[in-house]
């Protein structure tokens, strides 16, 4: 398969098979337990239809949205995600080009593989830094201030991993970050020659925003639960959040709110947004789609905060189900994932612009100017 016969997120998926050893790709495309929730939140979205208007004169539909204070071109944003330069050595750089030409934010991880410095320096469009609350506090300071001095945009908080999920694929593959070469691994790599001399001969990998802090971002191999159980802060509070809220003092959302009580919490405490999300299905298999939690969080709070739909996006109808349920945008990983292991940054400006396209051809289908006419009479649940 080449790049020019990818047309949709399951091409990508299939190119970045092909393109990636066994490990590296389960890790992307893995989930918790038994999958169910990863399944799900995209299959949410087929439990309800759109209900187009017709003869309105559409020409052009208007996209743009603002989102944490910043005017987007397109409802949908690259949401942070962990280890990119691992999938392909463009890694985040890619996605902040791409995002930079398509007039919307792009988010990098604590466990990122560029630095806050050098991703703030990199590109002038909206950046948003996703936080980790570490058991090391002033770890967490530091990275708070590693923002503002590099001039990110905003700030998220995520809070459902206080404890790693049970990834199972990631023990069958025996994924580590670093990659190690094992006697289990070792085939997948030598029938990757691609992936693996690209990996040995270009700058080593590391987890670029903590390296200088603790030995698990650059030389000792584990598996991401270890790290995650390791070093993060099993015990925040909505205590905690609130001071991060403070110490940030801009645009702030909290990451990985699911229930109605939870989102109201986060107005409270004066987050910005929320960002609707089970964390790609990877951490409580059997927990509620983003979607399907979506209208109870909007008719709860969305007078009084945004609110991001975040994940299981695939199709650009799906967004525009989330913005009439009364989404303010939306944000996803693995719809830019696999095309940027498929391909680098080519990969992903194929897969966004494909993703723009639908978005923008649907609105003209549904007859909607504006994706502010998007609204419950647009949108019918099934019976």
């Amino acid at each position: 398969m080449r790049l020019n016969d990818c047309h949709n997120n399951d091409d990508f998926r299939k190119l970045a098979k092909r393109r990636l050893p066994s490990p590296i790709f389960h890790y992307i495309d893995g989930g918790a337990d038994d999958e169910v929730t990863l399944r799900r939140n995209t299959d949410a979205f087929e439990t309800c239809d759109l209900v187009p208007s017709v003869l309105t004169g559409v020409e052009t539909p208007d996209l743009s949205t603002t989102v944490l204070g910043q005017t987007l071109k397109v409802p949908l944003f690259f949401s942070p995600t962990a280890m990119q330069r691992l999938f392909h050595h463009d890694g985040e750089r890619a996605i902040a080009k791409v995002a930079e030409r398509m007039g919307t934010m792009f988010g990098i991880s604590t466990i990122g593989t560029r630095s806050i410095e050098e991703m703030g320096a990199f590109t002038n469009g909206p950046k948003l830094f996703q936080l980790y609350i570490h058991r090391d506090k002033g770890l967490t300071r530091d990275l708070i201030e590693r923002c503002k001095a590099a001039r990110f945009d905003a700030l998220a908080l995520t809070v459902d991993t206080i404890v790693a999920g049970n990834r199972e694929r990631d023990y069958r593959t025996g994924m580590t970050t670093p990659p190690q070469l094992t006697p289990r691994s070792l085939l997948s790599f030598a029938l990757h020659p691609g992936w693996t001399f690209n990996y040995l001969l270009r700058e080593k990998f590391e987890l670029a925003n903590v390296a200088g802090y603790i030995k698990q971002g650059t030389d000792i191999a584990s598996s991401l639960i270890d790290y995650v159980n390791d070093q993060l802060d099993p015990c925040i509070t909505w205590a905690d959040a609130e001071e991060v809220c403070g110490e940030w003092g801009g645009p702030f959302a909290i990451k990985g709110v699911m229930s109605v009580d939870d989102a109201r919490r986060a107005a409270d405490i004066g987050a910005s947004a929320i960002m609707v999300s089970n964390h790609g299905g990877r951490q409580l298999d059997g927990s509620r789609a983003p979607f399907d939690q979506l209208e109870a969080i909007v008719d709860a709070v969305g007078d009084r905060i945004e609110v991001i739909l975040d994940g299981g996006i695939r199709r650009g109808t799906h967004v525009l189900k989330a913005l009439a349920m009364g989404a303010t945008a939306c944000s996803g990983g693995r719809m830019y994932l696999y095309a940027l292991a498929g391909a680098g940054e080519a990969g992903v400006e194929r897969a966004m612009s494909k993703l723009h396209a639908e978005i923008e051809r649907d609105m003209m289908l549904m007859g909607c100017k504006s994706i502010r006419e998007l609204d419950r009479t647009k949108i019918i649940h099934r019976t």
